[in-house]
């Protein structure tokens, strides 16, 4: 099949939107002849139909829906790809992308990206917030350059270091039976409804396989997307739940809830960072790595008397 270049695209979505290879024409200031032979040519080259003409205008066929939905798709993405030369154009330096787990994203990112940020500011940095199989995924498939995961998720096929370390506590209202305890473990809360998160967290898996190990299973009486849905949720009085200390001191100000924490072992945990290859890496990817791996040791520097 030969290529279809992007002009074709382009008004192939203009007469999808329209409906119409006559607005199609004026929108895209063609002359309807040639606005009429692209199209005809488009569906020679593929071989399909790709439009129902109509007395009144056109109507996408099968084939016709499933080359605007990619076509769409490549405009985005070309449109995308401008926006990111033209930065470059502008004076930024270096890009980096990263996928990192809610966590991450709540406890830690936003101090340890600012200060990159001030040493780097000519560096684009592109994050978005993925369950932790879906940042190690990306990682994989060269979607992402660095990923940021719970310790204890599998990550077959890149190179692990590590992050940072967190706590995991209970979560419970102010007036719940478990509420004045000042410690507690996963087996004296398994008798209570729990608020946890979608099927596919992290954490949502730890808390079972914690939960297997006990011979018993948890009690999910919701299960929402997010540590504030969780928060906000034990607030009301619907159940508790086991979430990272720094996350739920986030949200404790205007929440009504007890904070209490765990003695199991798992309830520490360590964050990890992935990356495809180091030696592929870009520079300025290879100084956010560097950056993050350092991060724990570097506030514990700060935080310690002098």
């Amino acid at each position: 099949m030969r290529r279809i270049d992007f002009v074709t695209l382009k008004l192939f979505v203009a007469i999808a939107d329209e409906r119409s290879l006559t607005k199609a024409a004026e929108r895209e200031h063609l002359a309807l002849a040639a606005v009429s032979k692209r199209v005809s040519d488009l569906e020679n080259q593929l071989g399909i139909a790709l439009l129902y003409r109509q007395p009144k205008g056109v109507e996408l066929t099968p084939a016709g829906h499933a080359l605007l939905h990619h076509a769409r798709n490549v405009m985005d993405n070309l449109a995308q790809l401008n926006a990111d030369l033209s930065e470059f154009s502008e004076g930024v330096k270096g890009h980096v992308r990263i996928h990192a787990n809610t966590s991450a994203v709540i406890e830690f990112l936003p101090e340890d990206l600012s200060a990159f940020t001030r040493l780097h500011p000519q560096v684009k940095i592109d994050l978005e917030e993925r369950v932790s199989s879906e940042a190690i995924r990306a990682v994989r498939e060269g979607l992402t350059d660095i990923g940021i995961f719970a310790g204890h998720v599998p990550a077959d096929e890149v190179q692990v270091f590590s992050y940072r370390h967190d706590r995991l506590v209970l979560v419970t209202p102010r007036e719940h039976p478990l509420a004045e305890r000042s410690s507690i473990s996963l087996r004296d809360a398994v008798g209570y409804d729990f608020i946890g998160l979608q099927q596919d967290a992290s954490l949502h898996s730890l808390l079972q396989q914690a939960a297997r190990h006990l011979g018993t299973p948890l009690r999910l009486r919701i299960q929402v997307r997010s540590f504030e849905a969780i928060c906000r949720m034990i607030h009301t009085g619907m159940g508790i739940g086991i979430l990272p200390e720094l996350a739920v001191r986030t949200y404790l100000p205007a929440l009504d809830v007890r904070v209490i924490a765990l003695d199991d072992p798992w309830a520490r945990r360590e964050l990890k960072i992935a990356v495809r290859s180091l030696e592929a890496l870009s520079m300025t990817a290879r100084q956010m790595l560097e950056h993050l791996m350092t991060s724990e040791q570097r506030e514990t520097s700060m935080n310690e008397p002098s």
